[in-house]
């Protein structure tokens, strides 16, 4: 009778002995299977998996040695991913008139990510001081290198900037921001009772802003009232039409702190 080879017997069973001598040799046979076993069940792991990823790239593998080079060339985990560009606003199509809670949620990211949209400003701090008397350093340059706001208020404009710019593609057109006491006496002297009295004004609180007059009209506009508010900037209700006050578009104040440290008119 002709014996039967070692490596044609199915995995996991001894060779057949015919007495009790064979004992060893059926325990030797079956560790030495147990153990190509397992070794198997290593070497197709460790083929299988870089086969399929390069199977999900759209790439056939051929071999252990075509895997081995393949996986040699891909990125870590760790590499692909902080590869990927980040945007912090949704294309321009996406943004629409309703679109300001994701345009909020943005923000908050933003800041969580301890990332500015005004490099330098830091929005946590709120400046102490008097009504057009605040000192240089509590005050922030915006994006046009010449007009100033109290930290806060410029982040949060700087913010509601970042969205305009994914919309339309430009800046916001800023006028006038913090103004001294001086600047508030000679604006009172030039508008009368269209500007308000010296030392009451929340621009001498870095807190209110004027507007080109690019922004007072059509889609910018119309943008302004939908997104303005959800980034806490808002008319205060004098300057509406129809309000108690003198009807100023241009004029937009950071709500928040108007209302916690500066001249709210409610």
């Amino acid at each position: 009778m002709t014996a039967v080879p070692v490596a044609a017997q199915p995995v996991g069973r001894g060779i057949v002995a015919t007495d009790d001598g064979d004992a060893p040799a059926r325990r030797r046979s079956t560790t030495v299977l147990g153990r190509a076993g397992v070794l198997c069940a290593l070497v197709g792991v460790t083929v299988v998996v870089p086969v399929t990823q390069g199977v999900a790239d759209g790439e056939i593998v051929m071999g252990v040695a075509t895997t081995a080079a393949a996986d040699a060339n891909l990125p870590s985990t760790v590499a692909a991913l902080t590869a990927l560009p980040l945007t912090d606003l949704p294309p321009t199509p996406l943004m629409s008139t309703d679109s300001s809670s994701r345009l909020r949620a943005l923000a908050d990211v933003s800041r969580d990510a301890e990332r500015s949209a005004l490099p330098g400003c830091d929005g946590s701090v709120r400046a102490a001081g008097e009504n057009g008397l605040l000192a240089t350093k509590d005050l922030c340059t915006l994006w046009d290198g010449r007009t100033q706001m109290r930290a806060d208020a410029a982040v949060a404009l700087a913010e509601l900037n970042e969205a305009h710019v994914a919309r339309f593609g430009t800046d916001l057109c800023l006028s006038s921001g913090y103004r001294t006491l001086a600047q508030q006496k000679a604006v009172k002297a030039q508008k009368g009772g269209l500007a308000a009295t010296p030392g009451k004004s929340n621009h001498g609180w870095g807190l209110a802003m004027d507007f080109c007059s690019i922004q007072t009209s059509g889609a910018r506009w119309t943008w302004m009232n939908d997104n303005g508010p959800t980034f806490g900037w808002e008319q205060p209700n004098w300057a509406v039409r129809g309000g108690s006050g003198p009807y100023e578009p241009w004029h937009w104040e950071y709500t928040k702190g108007v209302k916690a440290d500066g001249e709210y008119y409610g």
